[in-house]
């Protein structure tokens, strides 16, 4: 196999961008063309078993005709941190090399992808007593003043948090309280081990006004495919396997999940927690904009315009494999 100019490809871009769709029809083209790729997924609540409709999570038939990784690989009550993505992806990546096939990374998670192409540092064991005050503050006060706090304190990492993400508010804030630190400039040192691989970047996006209609109608359509139905059946499940409730959950606080629980435990009307999830989702995706700005050597293709994603497919299918000539054998 001849040596690609790019050893992996990453699709990047806010959310209801059509990364995935992007990558798979990549995956299409390469693969006439005699190159196998397989996908691996850079979404933090595609990894979890159960939470399908409400993370666009890949269907049969596309995890069929391009293989998958790191998608209904954790339980709900499992945790899932950036350094357990990139130690999860990083392997990921050469078994997919080991087949002789070319890794594609999908998804919007920025601060997983950055853990991924950068690396992180250890960060130093926090005590028990930390998180504990944190979690009384949080059972007395509530979750909007230590998300505020926190914004104030480590904005970087504020900015790729949803307000309602308590698990990861809580870790960054207890490590800031800790070691006088923040999360983000630990990890700026870098000393879990980056990907070293030469990859190619391609983010995709929309014009503002366009993506939020792509969130509101997006949302319209999970929910009619069984979203909140999905809720429903994970919330009654609880935590069984370990003894907690829903509420406990490290993934109970995404976004729909929790406006969806909150509506069936009667807080709120279904089209209040549809609006609040649309509203959050929205604001989710101005923070993935912002965030993968800062990234650098970013192919951008604006999805609204079909020739500039036409060109882009073929651009990308020529480099990597470039047709046979007339004079070579079939």
């Amino acid at each position: 196999m001849r040596e690609l100019p790019w050893q992996v490809i990453a699709v990047l871009g806010p959310t209801a961008t059509g990364k995935s769709a992007f990558a798979i029809r990549l995956a299409d083209e390469l693969g006439r063309r005699g190159l196998g790729t397989e996908l691996i997924s850079a979404d933090a609540l595609q990894a979890y078993r159960g939470f399908d409709v409400g993370t666009a999570k890949p269907g049969p038939r596309a995890r069929i005709r391009v293989r998958h990784h790191l998608i209904d690989v954790l339980e709900p009550h499992q945790a899932f941190s950036a350094g357990e993505f990139a130690r999860r992806a990083r392997a990921a990546v050469e078994e997919i090399e080991g087949r002789g096939r070319l890794p594609l990374l999908v998804g919007g998670g920025g601060f997983y992808l950055r853990a991924l192409f950068e690396g992180l540092a250890p960060v130093p064991p926090v005590p028990s007593g930390v998180r504990a005050g944190l979690r009384r503050e949080l059972r007395s006060a509530g979750l909007d003043g230590l998300f505020k706090e926190l914004r104030s304190v480590d904005p970087e990492s504020a900015a790729n948090l949803s307000a309602g993400d308590t698990q990861r508010i809580l870790r960054a804030l207890e490590v800031v309280r800790f070691t006088g630190r923040t999360l983000s400039s630990w990890h700026c040192e870098g000393s879990e081990p980056a990907l070293d691989r030469r990859i190619r970047k391609v983010g995709l996006t929309l014009p503002r006004a366009l993506l939020y209609d792509a969130i509101k109608a997006r949302a319209g359509r999970m929910l009619e495919r069984g979203w909140l139905a999905e809720v429903r059946r994970l919330r009654d499940a609880g935590g069984v396997a370990c003894g907690r409730s829903w509420h406990e959950l490290p993934a109970s606080q995404a976004i729909g999940y929790r406006q969806f629980a909150d509506h069936l435990d009667g807080k709120l009307t279904l089209e209040q927690a549809l609006e609040d999830t649309i509203r959050a989702t929205r604001r989710y995706a101005k923070r993935q904009e912002t965030w993968f700005r800062r990234e650098t050597d970013v192919c951008w293709i604006d999805v609204s315009r079909p020739e500039t994603v036409e060109r882009a497919l073929e651009r990308i299918v020529a480099v990597l494999a470039p047709a046979r000539s007339a004079a070579a054998p079939a």
